[in-house]
């Protein structure tokens, strides 16, 4: 592969983590923080 193909496909990769990160933050869900115990429902 040459330099062209792998930026692509970096880019690719990149962009698709991206899109999954955002995804997830916009999913509904109930967190709960408090010292000593996390709770976390989706």
């Amino acid at each position: 592969m040459d330099a062209k193909n792998v930026m692509i496909a970096v880019l690719a990769v990149a962009v698709a983590v991206l899109g999954y990160l955002f995804w997830e933050s916009q999913q509904p869900g109930v967190e709960i923080n408090v010292p000593g115990v996390s709770i976390k429902a989706k």
